[in-house]
């Protein structure tokens, strides 16, 4: 599984290199804070909201730290998805750079 750690994408960010980002974390959750331009997807709510999810675009999947994530990523595995990647450490890594 590709992943790629929060100072990483904060780098490609600030270049404008902007892939897709989907947080699968619960609306509390989020309610927290979100990395900018961030697409809210609840995990379970994954399997409805295929549609959103593009198959086309490198795609990183964020949670709180980084297990949710994974599993996403495995599910959309499943229905063909190739250009994913997992933020390591998740939104806890984030908050702390």
């Amino acid at each position: 599984m590709k992943s790629i750690n929060a100072s990483q994408l904060q780098s490609r960010l600030e270049k404008n290199d902007v892939p897709v980002i989907i947080d699968v974390r619960e609306p509390e959750e989020v309610a927290q804070g979100m990395i900018a331009g961030a697409i809210h997807i609840p995990l379970g709510e994954i399997p409805a909201r295929l549609h959103e999810i593009p198959q086309d675009r490198e795609t990183v999947m964020v949670c709180r730290g980084g297990n949710r994530s994974k599993r996403a990523i495995e599910f959309l595995e499943e229905q063909g998805y190739t250009k994913l990647v997992n933020l390591e450490g998740g939104m806890m890594a984030w908050d702390q750079q």
